[in-house]
């Protein structure tokens, strides 16, 4: 069986010997209190401690268990715990909370002021609509407007231009009627001329000119009216 041995002094040395070592070392007989505290890592409090407790073998106390807790460390645990809960419960919480709530607050503002553009986007857009089939309106009235007074321009024109081409027309018939009965009346006189002098020829007298005209002219109408 191997046990630590620890010497102090100016430095410290930890070597493990074993029963037979450490009995050769120090005997069959145990040490005292004095040596066992020079000795030991973890000596008695008491010399009675020692007389009652200690032994050749085993000399010094044993050593504290790594897994036992001792009351300090859970009293340390425990106040820091209730340092934390309180800071957490009066400071860290209430900040926490204060700029969840102003995060809050500024998403809710920006959604209500994404509302609000939207709102006026959509009123903006209703105004430009109405705005714009206004001007349609008012486009096609003036358009109409100007259709009708084209159609009425046109209407007017054209109606002058029949009226002058119904006076030319007029005209010239009037000038064709006057020029047809000047003919009618040169060829009446040529005719009268004609048939006087070959009544004149055929019956060798003069025949008289009046009668002669009004046969002609008989003549000549019963030919137009045919």
């Amino acid at each position: 069986m191997l046990t630590a041995v620890v010497t102090r002094g100016l430095a410290v040395e930890v070597r493990f010997v074993t029963v037979e070592e450490e009995g050769e070392e120090h005997g069959s007989e145990k040490m005292s209190y004095e040596e066992s505290k020079d000795f030991c890592e973890f000596p008695y409090e008491t010399e009675e401690e020692y007389e009652a407790e200690a032994s050749a073998a085993h000399p010094c106390l044993e050593g504290p268990s790594p897994l036992a807790v001792e009351v300090k460390e859970l009293a340390w645990g425990a106040g820091a715990f209730v340092v934390l809960a309180l800071l957490m419960r009066f400071w860290l919480f209430p900040a926490v909370k204060k700029g969840m709530d102003a995060r809050y607050a500024l998403i809710r503002d920006g959604h209500e002021a994404a509302d609000t553009a939207r709102g006026a986007a959509r009123a903006e857009v209703a105004e430009y609509e109405s705005a714009l089939a206004t001007v349609k309106a008012e486009a096609n009235e003036r358009v109409d407007a100007a259709r009708q007074t084209l159609e009425s321009e046109r209407a007017a024109r054209l109606a002058e231009v029949n009226a002058a081409i119904a006076a030319k027309r007029e005209a010239a018939a009037a000038e064709a009627a006057a020029s047809r009965q000047a003919a009618e009346a040169d060829v009446a006189s040529a005719a009268t001329e004609v048939a006087a002098r070959t009544i004149e020829l055929a019956t060798g007298k003069a025949p008289d000119a009046a009668a002669v005209r009004s046969a002609v002219e008989a003549s000549m109408n019963a030919g137009v009216s045919s």
